[in-house]
């Protein structure tokens, strides 16, 4: 992933060496007041790339009349990103387990007044249920007559200490969050091919860069998926097909009642608190990211923005100090929120 600021960074440090302008201490001094420009004084919710396009790339309505397919659409981000772009005049087919739900959502996508009824489809599916994968992409090309753009949003977290978790919670996990989302997506990726471009956008999470503990299962699923689709995009470089890597960081949700745990069958039954970034707004990014067909984005405040930056371009010296530091709880913190924490905390004791 580029990020322009530290690519220009880099240039004016490498020309002020070259032509021995200062030493390599005062390039780390300048390096070091940027990075407190950028991160502290300019206040940023989304990495570089993105902020850059949200203000001077192609706006969202660029994508209307398109025909998008999201998973998971009946809440949390899914339900945002889908009203998010229903506004600007997409033509939205909208799948979850509870038809009932993704109804109140198509109620919303139309109350916006970009689309009409008949521009919203509602195509209930579990995702774990493949044999009904190819069906329901029939009824969505038997309605638009095509699709553009293939969201997969569908997926589930997880709680649970390392040693502790039943496997049988990693094969459920990676069921849902990893291979259901690749056996539909190399079935419309097969489409996409045939008819020359399309666009797959993957909800990851920034526990596709960083490891999250006590969500292992989680961050596994998560970076497995970072995997899967990078070699997707080299793999088919030149071919048309588009491939966005969205990781959001903390975001307001239901994702924690329903999370998977140590043991099969059981979910947390909580909700997330805290300093949380609003699922609209989370959609918005998203949205802009697909209008400008991004590769990797990350959506997050800080300082969970920083501390993916600092893994991705320092990851030995970042590594060290969470490990030395012993900062586990605060991660906790920064992941679901004050308040879950301490009621964490006092479970485990």
């Amino acid at each position: 992933m580029i990020d322009w600021f530290y690519v220009s960074a880099g240039v004016v440090v490498g020309c002020q060496l070259l032509f021995g302008c200062f030493s390599l201490m005062c390039a780390a001094k300048l390096l070091a007041v940027l990075a407190i420009i950028r991160f502290v004084i300019i206040p940023a919710d989304c990495d570089l790339t993105l902020w850059f396009y949200e203000h001077f790339g192609k706006p969202v309505e660029s994508l209307k009349g398109q025909v998008v397919w999201i998973t998971g659409a009946s809440t949390g981000i899914g339900a945002a990103l889908a009203v998010r772009l229903a506004r600007s005049g997409v033509k939205l087919a909208l799948s979850a387990r509870t038809a009932e739900k993704l109804e109140e959502v198509k109620k919303q996508c139309v109350a916006t007044g970009g689309v009409g009824e008949n521009d919203v489809l509602v195509v209930p599916l579990d995702m774990t249920n493949y044999s009904k994968h190819q069906s329901t992409f029939d009824q969505i090309l038997a309605h638009f007559g095509q699709l553009d753009i293939l969201v997969n949003n569908a997926g589930r977290t997880q709680r649970g200490r390392w040693e502790r978790i039943d496997l049988q919670v990693d094969r459920e996990l990676f069921d849902l969050n990893v291979f259901s989302l690749i056996a539909l997506s190399r079935m419309v990726i097969k489409y996409f091919l045939q008819r020359g471009s399309g666009h797959v956008a993957v909800t990851s999470s920034v526990a596709g860069k960083v490891g999250v503990p006590m969500s292992t299962s989680y961050t596994g699923s998560k970076h497995a998926l970072q995997g899967y689709f990078d070699c997707l995009r080299l793999e088919k470089a030149g071919s048309g097909l588009r491939v966005t890597m969205v990781c959001p960081g903390p975001v307001e949700s239901n994702i924690l009642n329903i999370s998977f745990t140590e043991k099969p069958g059981e979910v947390v039954g909580e909700s997330r608190v805290g300093r949380l970034m609003s699922s609209e707004r989370c959609a918005d990014l998203f949205a802009v990211s697909l209008a400008n067909q991004l590769n990797e984005v990350w959506i997050s405040e800080q300082p969970v923005l920083l501390l993916v930056y600092a893994t991705q371009y320092f990851p030995a010296i970042t590594t060290w100090c969470l490990v030395s530091l012993s900062v586990v709880g605060y991660i906790m913190k920064l992941r679901d929120g004050k308040n879950v924490l301490k009621e964490g905390e006092k479970k485990q004791e």
